[in-house]
Parts: structure tokens; sequence; C-alpha cells
């Protein structure tokens, strides 16, 4: 039986209708979650300390640039070149029958390399042997007939003009022995240089005629003489460069009152291979050419190197490095701590109150692994040179001091220097 309500105010009755079931979970479910987002922010706003500390400052090194007594450099471009050379030619001509060496191969002083057919040459010596014997003969018996005659004159049984005669056919005798004698040596000369041999030790080339070809000689002059190979020494080597006017001046007057006289052949040059940058060799400078090239304004110079392993070869290239200056004091900082910015270059340095700021410099050469200022930098100042990134102009750092270290310029040394 339903209940039946009047309502005040309307003057009518309502009867209510029972509530639905999934209302009622809804409306739970919604009041537990809008508990829980109060409840969290609650804590998350509870949780955070009105005091918390300040972000730490970043930390970077820094250093004062390094003080060092550094004579200046200049680097040239070089070429290696043999310090003996030599076309080999043959002196006689004749038949090649034999060969004695591979292309390219080392060989030493007196090694045989070519043979040229000699029995031409050996009848031609047994032919002067023999006329030098016939020689010998005339000879003594001219002087027995000289003896004879003049034994005859003191016995007043031979005459003053038979002497004089067996003089004269003594004398020439002995001319026509004398004569022998230079064929002798003449056809032993062209038996002798049938065989061709190394003048020094050296790498040899390519044969250039092979087994079975007729070879013209030298003395014989009837035809251009034939190139049989080449050899080079290698041990030591030669390396070429020219240096320019300004440069070689330089040079000159950082002997100090020594003339280059004094300096040549002892001047030390160091070397970088064309396939490195470091100068790991050292040659001595041992010639500078008596007049300036008037057409580049250069000068030709010329450093020996050692070559013990027969590394380097005669054509190929490398950088020379001399010393044009006296020793003066420089400054000196990593490379890395020097940041380019268009033309210039510049560094950032640390103040005091730990503020960065920049500084312009400019750059020289790489010397034992570190760059020379040559100015825009003061000796006190606190250059970056670790955790640059994080070193911003105008922020605050943390610097802590490290020491820049010099490294040996040869074994660290990765100067480049435009071609001179």
């Amino acid at each position: 039986m339903n209940t039946q309500l009047e309502n005040s105010e309307t003057g009518t009755i309502d009867t209510p209708h029972p509530p639905k079931p999934g209302v009622k979970v809804w409306a739970g479910v919604g009041v537990v979650v809008a508990g829980l987002v109060l409840a969290g922010a609650a804590k998350m706003h509870g949780g955070a300390h009105p005091n918390a500390p300040a972000p730490a400052l970043p930390s970077v090194s820094v250093s004062t640039p390094l003080q060092r007594d550094l004579d200046t450099q200049v680097s040239f471009l070089g070429q290696y070149s043999a310090v003996e050379k030599v076309e080999l030619r043959a002196q006689v001509g004749g038949s090649l029958t034999e060969i004695h060496f591979k292309d390219g191969d080392i060989v030493h002083k007196g090694d045989l390399l070519f043979v040229i057919d000699p029995e031409p040459y050996q009848i031609r010596m047994s032919q002067a042997q023999a006329q030098l014997e016939a020689a010998k003969a005339r000879l003594e018996l001219a002087t027995h007939e000289l003896v004879r005659a003049q034994t005859l004159k003191a016995t007043d049984a031979g005459s003053t003009e038979n002497v004089e005669q067996r003089v004269a056919d003594k004398l020439a005798a002995q001319a026509a022995l004398d004569g022998s004698l230079a064929q002798v040596h003449d056809a032993r000369f062209d038996l002798d240089h049938t065989r061709i041999t190394a003048p020094f030790n050296g790498r040899i080339g390519n044969h250039q005629v092979s087994v079975g070809n007729l070879v013209a000689g030298s003395r014989a002059a009837t035809s251009p003489t034939t190139l049989l190979t080449t050899i080079v020494s290698l041990d030591p080597i030669y390396l070429d460069f020219d240096m320019s006017e300004a440069d070689y001046n330089s040079y000159i007057r950082s002997g100090a009152g020594h003339g280059r006289e004094q300096r040549s052949g002892t001047e030390t040059v160091g070397i970088s291979l064309a396939d490195s940058t470091d100068f790991t060799r050292e040659g001595k400078l041992d010639f500078i050419d008596n007049a300036l090239d008037r057409s580049s304004g250069t000068i030709h110079a010329r450093a020996i190197v050692a070559n013990d392993h027969l590394q380097l070869t005669p054509g190929g290239f490398a950088r020379v490095r001399l010393s044009v200056s006296t020793p003066v004091p420089v400054l000196l900082v990593p490379d890395a701590a020097v940041l380019p910015d268009q033309s210039s270059h510049f560094v950032l340095t640390v103040s005091q109150d730990g503020t960065v700021s920049t500084k312009q410099v400019e750059v020289g050469d790489l010397r034992g692994g570190l760059r020379v200022i040559r100015s825009g930098l003061a000796p006190t100042d606190q250059v970056v040179i670790d955790s640059i990134p994080l070193a911003h102009p105008g922020a605050k750092v943390a610097p802590h001091a490290v020491q820049i270290r010099f490294a040996d310029d040869t074994n660290i040394d990765t100067q480049q220097l435009a071609s001179r």
C-alpha cells in the first residue's frame, strides 16, 4: 500500500518512486576519487620544504697560462732527394749476356749487376799481350847489339856511327815496348768493364735492357750510349726546401752574431713525414744556396737526414721545421681551451668571484701539445681548460685549480703551419 504525503506549498499529494541501485554506486565512487585527489594534493603540498638548498654551481678546471722560453719556429714543405744518383751506362759495347739483380733490390758497392760478352775483348787482350812480348824481344836484341857495338868501338874495331845507330835502335825498341804496355792496359780496361758493378750502396731501379740486346758503350762513341738502369743512395738522404727572404733574414739574425757558415751543418731541424703531423725525426741543415731566386723570392736550403731503416724515399714529401729566432718568454694553454670566433679566437677566464668571462687572444703555433698565445692574455688569468661546455659567459662556476704540463716536442708536436 502506497503512503501519500501532502505538500504544504502546492496542496498536491506526490507519491515518491524508490531510488535505483546503480545511482548509489556511482555516487560513492565519485566521493572516493575526490577524496584521494585532495589527499594527494595535500600530501604533495605538505612535503615541500620551504628552506631547500639552491642547485650546486658547475665545477670547471682552471689554470694560469704556462710560461716558457721558446724560439720562433717556421715549417716548410720539402722533398727528399738522393745524396748520390747515377744513370748506369756501359763503357764498352757488345751483347748483354747476364743480369745479376732483381728490379728494386738493395745493392752494395762492388756487386755485379751486368755482364757484356767479354770474348771480343779477351781476343784483343791476347793480341796486345803478344805485341808486348814481341816488343820485349826487340828491346832485348837492341840492348845486346848496343853492348856489342860499344865493345867493338873500345877496341877500335867499330865506328862511333855504329854505336849511335844501336843506341837509337834501343830507344825505339823501348818506345815500342811502352806502346805495347799501353795497349795491354787499354785492352784490360775494356775487358774489365764488360762486368758492370754497383758504384755505391743504394736501391737499383728496373733494368732498361734485357739479355741479348746490343749495348752501345761510351768509349766507342759511334752511337748514343745505352742506359742500363739507375741507382740512388738511401742513407743518408737529402731534404730540399725553399724559404722566403723574410724567413731567411730572420734565420740569419737569430745567429746572435754567428754567420751562416758557423750555423750551417750544426743547426738541427725537425721533420714530419707526409702521413703524420708529429715532428718525430731530426736532421742537420747542411746547405743554403748563395743567391735568392729572383722569380720566386726564395732561397734554396737543404737538410741531411739519417735513413737507417730505409723508410724515406727520394721524391717523397715532408715538412721541415726550422728555428728562426732566439728563445723569448711566451704563454701557453691547452689547444682545446682556445675557442674559434669567426676570424678570431678567445678563451674563457674565471674571476675571483667565480664569474666566467671571455678574452680575445692572438694565437701562435702548437708547441709541446700546447697553443702559443701571442697577445690578449695575462700570466695571472685563470683560464678554463676543462668542462668548457659548463662555463657560460656571465654565469658563475666553481673553479678548481689544475696544472698545465708541457710535453716533449719530439713526442707531441702537431704544428700545422702554412707552407712558406
